[in-house]
């Protein structure tokens, strides 16, 4: 099987599909630094949520919590890994990059920056308390 196509910015191409199997696929084949880094919000993810429902659509890993819809995405560009939090509105303190779609945040994680594990901790579990986003 060959390696899932780069598309602009270097976001893998895969398949639409539901659980954690093309969310993996996904993962691996994030270029470069990317990978890393999107295997270890996968486990601080994984690691803070119950009863979390995994997918990927449109090219992008999305996360569920038990409460229902999505909570939460992330998206390979050129120069760093956007994550999404559908609700960042109503988190605090608000995740530091504004969108164009309303009640939507976002922080950017870059190859030289650690992301600060205890803020990302905080926003995650408040945005997956929060009733999700239906796609």
């Amino acid at each position: 099987m060959s390696a899932p196509k780069l598309l602009s910015g270097g976001n893998p191409q895969i398949p639409k599909g539901e659980g954690d199997a093309p969310v993996q696929a996904y993962i691996a084949a994030m270029p470069g630094w990317k990978s890393a880094v999107g295997k270890a919000l996968d486990e601080l993810i994984t690691g803070l949520i119950p009863d979390l429902h995994k997918a990927v659509k449109w090219n992008t890993p999305l996360y569920g919590a038990a409460a229902g819809g999505w909570f939460l995405a992330f998206h390979c560009f050129d120069r760093y890994i956007k994550v999404t939090f559908f609700k960042g509105a109503s988190l605090n303190p608000l995740p530091p990059v504004g969108s164009k779609q309303e009640g939507v945040r976002y922080v950017h994680l870059h190859e030289d920056e650690r992301f600060d594990a205890a803020l990302l901790k905080g926003w995650i579990l408040q945005a997956a308390a929060l009733p999700g986003e239906v796609m």
